[in-house]
């Protein structure tokens, strides 16, 4: 009987959630979030990216409960839906790093007499420091791996537009960190 109820309220749960029901989302996220975390912590991600990944978990289970259809647990869709956030922030993860490992190799080498001493987000920060348009070109192309297509695309531009921010952002990123290298030094 105790396992009838339990199955009862799931499928409440899952009728109010695909009614739209606000709160019903909160009571999911309240019954499932320690599951999540769980998905989460299991595969090596820190405290803050599980929030990440758990927040990514949560709202595409809020945008897909229409399409779930109860084939398979509640529970276990939603284990899916965390796993496959999980493993692709990981993913994303090991692009960045092997992407600022690549560049902070070629600087290195294009640098050889600077010492770094652990400023491993120099660069980073100094894209900052480059007009809006600049900043984000290099930031899309170098950190999120976009092609110039998919940055035009992205930004509402065209892609010459998107070559000479990028050309542009490179030769001022260069002078910039010019003045950061004599100061390393």
């Amino acid at each position: 009987m105790a396992d009838e109820t339990g199955q009862n309220k799931k499928e409440s749960l899952i009728h109010r959630l695909q009614s739209g029901e606000s709160a019903a989302f909160a009571d999911f996220i309240a019954r499932y979030q320690q599951q999540v975390f769980l998905c989460c912590r299991t595969l090596g991600l820190n405290t803050a990216e599980t929030e990440d990944v758990a927040s990514e978990t949560f709202m595409a289970v809020y945008q897909g409960i229409g399409k779930y259809t109860g084939r398979a647990k509640l529970s276990t869709w939603l284990w899916k839906i965390a796993y496959n956030k999980a493993i692709s922030f990981l993913r994303q993860k090991i692009r960045r790093q092997k992407l600022q490992e690549k560049l902070q190799k070629k600087y290195k080498e294009e640098t050889s007499d600077v010492t770094w001493g652990g400023n491993e987000e120099i660069v980073w920060d100094v894209v900052k420091k480059l007009p809006q348009d600049q900043a984000m070109v290099i930031v899309l192309y170098y950190r999120q791996e976009k092609s110039v297509k998919e940055i035009a695309s992205i930004m509402k531009k065209g892609q010459n537009t998107i070559k000479v921010n990028l050309f542009r952002g490179r030769e001022k990123l260069k002078e910039l960190l010019g003045n950061k290298i004599e100061r390393l030094k």
